[in-house]
């Protein structure tokens, strides 16, 4: 269900493109695959941001096509559902194409942030 707010899907999303991208951080293809802890900590990230992509409201979509979000929202239900499914090759290639989608997202949240009022102090 896409929130009223995007702040905090947008946030969960950039958080865990670099946490994923910490995982893998240094290791190889074939490092990465003989990585079972890694493996299932970058499943995890990749579950979260498909379940945050759900959660941004159509016009944010709207505004970046180059994204496949449809995908995004779809391979958590593989993650979760068909997890026989899933290749180390396949989770490897998706954390390298992850800054397409953390350049958007930070994008929407330096937006955002510069169309907030200003508090006024009152004291």
């Amino acid at each position: 269900m896409p929130s009223k707010n995007p702040l905090v899907p947008l946030r969960d999303i950039r958080d865990n493109i670099r946490l994923a991208q910490s995982f893998v951080e240094g290791f190889s293809l074939r490092q990465f695959k003989g990585d079972t802890r890694t493996i299932y900590a970058v499943i995890r990230c990749l579950e979260i941001i498909s379940e945050a992509s759900r959660r941004l409201p159509a016009a944010l979509k709207k505004q970046h096509p180059h994204i496949p979000w449809q995908d995004i929202a779809g391979a958590g239900n593989v993650y979760r559902h068909d997890y026989e499914e899933i290749s180390t090759v396949m989770l490897w290639n998706t954390v390298k194409v992850l800054p397409d989608l953390q350049n958007v997202v930070e994008q929407e949240l330096l937006q955002r942030k510069s169309e907030r009022p200003k508090r006024s102090s009152r004291r």
